[in-house]
């Protein structure tokens, strides 16, 4: 798929994704938020569609502006990457629950360099996107990479220019690896680049990376894929270097205790594991505990039951990693228990 059918898609996806091209209906599921998940919410939504004949209305706009549109009761769901703290969930009458785990990876478009041909560490990423590093022949890339033959080129970083929560991982990341990084950029869904070239969503930064000769973007895996993007491999925190895939995305999410995460406030950056991908996340719906309207909010949350359910094939296809059955329980429970409306459970399909 190129570019411009995902950004097509995504444009057909503020409108009604898994309909026919077009308005969308009255009866159609709204959300809006994470660019990260929406090739697997894309394919999950053709299905159910198919399925029951309900459409899912879902603006692919950054977390950040899925937050925005939630807290603003615009949609029934937003989507963040970047999880919010049990605090702000409870001060503006919020849940939320992990959908799918999938990974960030860093992308290139250097003459000569495929998928997987270089590897990089995350301080010398960190370094990259610091300024600090700014040829592709750097003694530091050199070293991870002896038998690269690496151009005398200039490195062009690209960014997310949005608030987004792929930009929280990244740079949640970064300064996991980096104290510099976190001293001058820091952790968030919005930062200030100190080098680079700023585009919208996953789809502007992959589009931007292959229209720029020396570039390195961060990019959701399916849009890595999906345009047979060069990617790099990483070290982990293992030590070990590892390509981004499911399994690996898997092995950093295995030790996730989403039981004792309050709120399922969990970040799954630069995990432990010989396996591990580093920068892998999770991606976050949001409702309202006391939706105002109780049948969109029953229509949303059994597309999400029938996702669970049913979609863990069509998410493994686009390498992302459904969530264990238990975590799944642990969802369907804190729905039955926190979203109501006139006091009882919107949601009790068992």
């Amino acid at each position: 798929m190129s570019i411009r059918s995902i950004k097509l898609r995504a444009i057909v996806g503020a409108l009604a994704i898994g309909g026919a091209l077009g308005v969308a209906s009255a009866a159609d599921i709204s959300g809006a938020g994470a660019t990260f998940p929406y090739p697997v919410y894309s394919k999950w939504a053709e299905a159910y569609k198919v399925k029951t004949g309900d459409g899912l209305n879902y603006q692919s706009i950054g977390s950040g502006g899925g937050i925005k549109q939630i807290k603003a009761a615009t949609v029934t769901f937003g989507a963040s990457d970047k999880p919010l703290e049990a605090k702000d969930l409870n001060d503006s009458g919020l849940v939320q629950w992990p959908m799918v785990i999938g990974g960030v990876v860093p992308v290139v478009n250097v003459p000569g360099i495929k998928a997987g041909d270089l590897e990089i560490d995350g301080p010398t990423l960190a370094s990259i996107y610091l300024g600090e590093i700014s040829k592709w022949n750097d003694a530091r890339i050199k070293a991870l990479n002896p038998k690269a033959k690496l151009p005398d080129l200039a490195i062009a970083p690209v960014y997310r220019s949005d608030g987004s929560g792929t930009n929280f991982l990244f740079t949640h990341y970064l300064s996991k690896v980096s104290p510099s990084f976190q001293s001058k950029v820091g952790a968030n869904a919005s930062v200030e680049w100190p080098v680079g070239i700023g585009a919208k969503g996953n789809e502007g930064v992959a589009n931007m990376t292959q229209q720029t000769s020396g570039a390195v973007g961060y990019i959701e895996y399916a849009f890595a894929k999906q345009n047979n993007m060069a990617y790099l491999r990483m070290k982990n925190a293992a030590g070990k270097v590892v390509a981004p895939e499911a399994g690996a995305f898997q092995a950093a999410a295995a030790n996730a205790d989403w039981e004792k995460a309050e709120g399922f406030y969990l970040i799954l950056t630069d995990q432990p594991g010989a396996a591990s991908w580093p920068i892998t996340g999770a991606s976050f719906i949001i409702m309202y505990k006391t939706p105002k309207n109780a049948a969109d909010s029953l229509a949303a949350l059994k597309f999400f039951a029938w996702a669970y359910k049913n979609g863990a094939d069509l998410a493994r296809q686009l390498d992302y990693v459904p969530l264990p059955e238990k975590v799944v329980k642990l969802v369907e429970k804190t729905w039955v228990a926190s979203i109501k409306a006139d006091g009882k459970p919107v949601w009790t399909e068992k």
